[in-house]
C-alpha cells in the first residue's frame, strides 16, 4: 500500500499542507524544527491514531488551533483507492473511510504504518507499555478477533478496578462476573499474542542477524502477565486483597511483555545505545515483512532522521531492502541522505509549515 495524495491542517507548525507522495522513496529535508517528522506523524496518525513522539493527541494541534485533520488517498496492490481522513473539532474526534463516518478502529485497520525514529530505543530499553503497544498493533492486523477481545477486556479491568478503590467489602458478587469475563477474553489474547509471536520470531531471526550479527542468534522471549501454571480466574480472586490495597489490578493480559536477548548480549543491559537502536529497527522491518506476508502487501515504512540513528553501511541496508520490497518509504534528515544519492527518490523541502518539492 501507498499514499498517493496526503493533506494535513492544524498540525503542529502545519496550517495547511499538500503534498502528492511517490509509491517508493520520499525525503523530506529541511532544519531542525521545520515539521519534517509532522508530516510522518501525520501520517502515523492514520494507522495508530496517536503520535510516535507523544500518545497525547492535543500535543498535535498548531498552537492557538482547535482543529486538525489528516486525509490521505490509499492505494492497494490491486489498484483499490480508499479515502481516510482523522479530525478533530474542539475536543471531538472524527474518522471517516470513504465519506463514511467510521470507528477510530475500522480506520486504523485500513491503513498499516511502521515508524523507526529517534525514540525507538525505548521498545527495547523503554517500559513494558511500548512493547505491548508494537505486539497489540500486529496482533490487531492479523487476528480479527482481537479487537472486540481487548476491547471486553479493557472494560472488565475498568470494572474491577472501579470496585477496588469504591467498594468497602469485597462482594464475591460484585467481583465475580468481571473476573470471569476478565479471566475469559485474556485467555483469548494471550493464545493471539502468542500465535503471533510465532509467526514474529523467524522474520525477526533473520532481521537481526543482518543487522546485528556480531551479538549472535536471538531469542524472543513472551511474558503473558500472570505465571503460566496458575489459573487467572483463581489469581484474581485471591489477589482482591493485595489489589485493593494497591488500588489496581496487578495481574493479567494487560502486565503482559515480551524481550530479546543475544548469545552475546544476554541481558538487555549489555547492549550499547547504537544496538538498543538497532535492535528496535529490526523489530520494526521484521513486523513489517510479516505484515506483508500476511496481508499481500507492504506497510508504509517512515524512517525520522535516519542519518542521525544510522552509520551508512546500515543506511543502505536497510534501503536496498525497502527498495527490493517496493515499500513505501517517508524518509527525513537535513538533507538527503549519502544511501539515496544514487536512487531515484521524490525530494520535498520542507519550511515551516511548507513543503516544496524539489524532485
Amino acid at each position: 500500500m501507498w499514499v498517493e495524495q496526503l493533506r494535513i491542517r492544524g498540525i503542529r507548525c502545519f496550517r495547511e499542507a499538500s503534498i502528492s507522495l511517490d509509491p517508493s522513496i520520499n525525503v523530506l529535508v529541511g532544519d531542525n524544527g521545520s515539521g519534517k517528522s509532522s508530516v510522518l506523524e501525520a501520517v502515523f496518525l492514520l494507522s495508530h491514531a496517536r503520535s510516535f513522539r507523544s500518545g497525547v493527541k492535543d500535543a498535535l494541534l498548531q498552537r492557538g488551533s482547535m482543529a486538525l485533520s489528516v486525509f490521505a488517498e490509499l492505494r492497494h496492490k490491486d489498484n483499490h483507492i480508499c479515502r481516510l481522513g482523522l479530525g478533530r473539532e474542539g475536543s471531538r474526534w472524527e474518522a471517516k473511510a470513504d465519506g463514511q463516518v467510521v470507528t477510530t478502529g475500522q480506520l486504523v485497520g485500513k491503513c498499516a504504518v511502521v515508524c523507526f525514529e529517534p525514540g525507538s530505543h525505548a521498545l527495547i530499553a523503554g517500559t513494558a507499555d511500548e512493547r505491548r503497544r508494537y505486539l497489540d498493533w500486529g496482533v490487531f492486523h492479523v487476528e480479527l478477533e482481537f479487537l472486540p477481545d481487548w476491547r471486553r477486556y479493557q472494560r472488565a479491568l475498568k470494572q474491577r478496578n472501579t470496585l477496588l478503590r469504591s467498594a468497602a467489602v469485597l462482594d464475591e458478587e460484585l467481583f465475580a462476573p468481571w473476573e470471569a469475563e476478565l479471566a475469559q477474553s485474556a485467555q483469548r489474547i494471550d493464545a493471539q499474542r502468542r500465535a503471533y509471536m510465532d509467526l514474529l520470531r523467524p522474520k525477526l531471526r533473520t532481521s537481526a542477524r543482518g543487522l546485528l550479527p556480531e551479538l549472535g542468534p536471538l531469542a524472543l522471549r513472551y511474558r503473558r502477565g500472570w505465571p503460566e501454571e496458575q489459573e487467572l480466574h483463581q489469581l484474581l480472586r485471591e489477589h482482591r486483597g493485595r489489589d485493593q490495597a494497591r488500588g489496581h489490578t496487578t495481574v493479567g493480559a494487560h502486565r503482559a511483555d515480551w524481550t530479546i536477548a543475544f548469545e552475546h548480549a544476554p541481558m538487555r543491559e549489555h547492549l550499547s545505545r547504537g544496538q538498543e537502536k538497532l535492535a528496535a529497527l529490526a523489530c520494526t522491518l521484521a513486523q513489517a515483512e510479516l505484515y506483508a506476508d500476511q496481508r499481500g502487501e507492504w506497510p508504509i515504512v517512515c524512517l525520522d532522521d535516519l542519518a542521525s540513528e544510522l552509520d551508512q553501511t546500515h543506511q543502505f541496508a536497510v534501503i536496498e531492502q525497502l527498495r527490493s520490497a517496493r515499500a513505501q518509504v517517508l524518509l527525513t534528515g537535513t538533507e538527503v541522505p549519502q544511501a539515496l544519492k544514487a536512487i531515484p527518490a521524490r525530494v520535498f523541502h520542507v519550511e515551516q509549515g511548507r513543503l516544496i518539492p524539489l524532485l
